[in-house]
């Protein structure tokens, strides 16, 4: 069930840890609020129309701490949160408004919660990444980029020779911190150049002549999906990240990646201090 509510202060830290890299929506509401009491079922139905994310129904009277932590000044108030982290929030009870932030942050419906990534304070970003603007120059017609993106089998794999450019675009911004990839010891990736927040997909030419903001030389033992640390303090805010694959290990006819995680952290995009009160009837508006 995805849909909860809460009457305790000390269920709402542990609602977020539970739910890692989903997207959690809390409804910050009052009982005495009439437009809460008006989106409430509204609310309670988007809860079945996105079921990879968290819908918390909060009640500041019964919750003062959570409230006042996340600085709700008046209700309803919506926060948005993906591992830990705010996105974004969103007062009042406009159900259209509401259900168009829910859906900027829920990204593809198709991806799951991701991997465990196993980095303190990270996340797999592969439900952050937006399928509709990721492509991949080079691929074979049969080995897609969305295979390597998958533990579950599979692979991406080169077509006409070594190379590839894989263009990956972020539903928001996002803070990379290290990858893993997996390939195969003879035709998995050796040379790799990192782009972040280009205007497009860069074409060979350019990618290959390019400064990049980091150059990898892959060893055989980091194909099998030891961790890689990237430029972390350059990669603060990207909304999209360009992976140049230059050769491969043995110069193989063609390239395989077997698997591509990415691990890092939403960028939080609300300064929570910024809350201001929200005019309305008396009684109704606040809490």
């Amino acid at each position: 069930m995805n849909f909860k509510v809460l009457t305790e202060d000390s269920q709402f830290q542990t609602e977020l840890n539970q739910a890692g890299a989903k997207l959690v929506i809390a409804d910050f509401t009052s009982a005495r609020c009439g437009p809460c009491q008006r989106i409430a079922p509204l609310f309670q139905d988007m809860a079945s129309r996105f079921p990879n994310a968290v819908f918390l129904k909060i009640d500041v009277n019964q919750c003062p701490g959570a409230a006042q932590s996340q600085g709700v000044s008046a209700t309803p108030t919506f926060i948005f949160y993906r591992n830990k982290t705010k996105l974004d929030s969103i007062q009042g009870a406009d159900p259209e408004a509401l259900e168009a932030r829910i859906r900027q942050h829920y990204g593809d419906p198709d991806a799951d919660a991701g991997e465990d990534c196993g980095v303190t304070g990270h996340m797999d970003l592969l439900p952050m990444i937006s399928k509709n603007g990721c492509e991949c120059l080079n691929e074979s017609d049969d080995n897609t980029w969305q295979n390597c993106l998958s533990s579950s089998g599979g692979f991406l794999e080169s077509d006409t020779d070594e190379q590839l450019i894989l263009y990956l675009a972020f539903s928001q911004n996002i803070k990379l911190h290290s990858l893993r990839l997996k390939g195969p010891t003879d035709c998995g990736p050796k040379s790799v150049k990192i782009f972040v927040n280009q205007p497009h997909t860069l074409d060979f030419d350019t990618a290959e002549s390019a400064t990049a903001l980091q150059e990898i030389t892959l060893t055989p033992k980091e194909l099998d999906g030891e961790l890689i640390t990237l430029k972390y303090v350059k990669l603060q805010n990207v909304n999209n990240l360009t992976i140049f694959v230059f050769n491969n290990q043995t110069d193989a006819e063609t390239t395989k990646i077997n698997y591509l995680q990415l691990i890092g952290s939403p960028v939080q995009t609300t300064n929570m201090q910024d809350f201001k009160r929200v005019a309305g009837k008396k009684g109704e508006a606040h809490a």
